[in-house]
């Protein structure tokens, strides 16, 4: 018997790793998997949507508002136990970078960089896409993403060489010289 949904099926084996991947750079293992699910039954609901000759970046658009959906009602909920427990402070927010290479230069650079120059560096450089499918996962025009591309870059750089004029070493003043006595 023939499986009706069997794209559905191919696209799931294809591309649920990938998905996984993308949610769990930006949230824990555990959030990560049931970002990935719930990206799988979005998919499911609009699987007619599916562009056919394209679809990772369609997943890929698909998985980043069910994070930010997610991270919505995390953040509604600390804030909701926080006025049940009568806490006015906040703990800071989650750093995405530092997971993912610790003290590396390239992490602490990307955190200094805004949430949205770190989402057009990370679709190109670990998820692999290039600017037409990276503008479809963030929903903009190839246009606008090529001018985000090249300014986070551009950011991206001047954060990294700053934290090399931090890291070296301060110069040496120069020796004192004696005054020659005649």
């Amino acid at each position: 018997m023939p499986d009706p949904d069997g794209e559905f099926t191919r696209l799931w084996d294809t591309h649920y790793d990938d998905v996984l991947r993308y949610a769990a750079r930006r949230v824990d293992h555990e959030t990560a998997r049931d970002i990935a699910a719930e990206t799988f039954v979005v998919v499911w609901r609009r699987r007619g949507d599916i562009p056919p000759d394209r679809p990772f970046p369609w997943l890929l658009n698909v998985a980043r508002n069910v994070l930010a959906n997610e991270m919505r009602s995390h953040r509604r909920r600390a804030r909701l136990w926080d006025r049940l427990r009568g806490d006015s402070a906040r703990a800071p927010a989650a750093d995405v970078a530092s997971g993912l290479a610790e003290g590396s230069r390239v992490a602490a650079g990307l955190s200094r960089l805004s949430a949205r120059d770190r989402e057009v560096l990370q679709l190109i450089g670990w998820d692999g896409l290039d600017a037409r499918d990276a503008a479809t996962a963030v929903g903009c025009s190839v246009k606008t993403f090529s001018v985000r591309l090249h300014r986070a870059r551009r950011r991206l750089s001047a954060a990294l060489a700053e934290i090399d004029a931090a890291d070296r070493p301060a110069p040496a003043a120069p020796p004192l010289q004696r005054s020659r006595q005649v």
